[in-house]
């Protein structure tokens, strides 16, 4: 497996994996709560997709059936997109 392919599912599994779940999980005790506007379901639809999403690249990944420029322009919009959450966070 090329050192992309590898860094995409690295992050994948570490990073956004745990993170969506914890999120989701936030969403859901809210929702559980009654506490949830109709912008955060819609949230907790997506988050779902997301999740989904990501567990499809993994089976991509796995089957050998992802290119590595592929693999390079999801890892690059993973990246782009854990680096607007951390600035957006600080």
């Amino acid at each position: 497996m090329s050192d992309i392919k590898n860094e995409l599912k690295q992050v994948i599994v570490e990073t956004m994996i745990p993170e969506s779940e914890e999120y989701l999980e936030e969403l859901h005790k809210a929702y559980a709560s009654k506490t949830i506007s109709d912008d955060e379901q819609e949230t907790i639809r997506d988050m779902e997709s997301f999740l989904v999403e990501l567990q499809n690249i993994l089976q991509l990944i796995s089957e050998n059936k992802i290119t590595d420029e592929e693999a390079q322009d999801v890892y690059e919009k993973i990246t782009t997109m854990l680096n607007e959450h951390d600035s957006e966070n600080h």
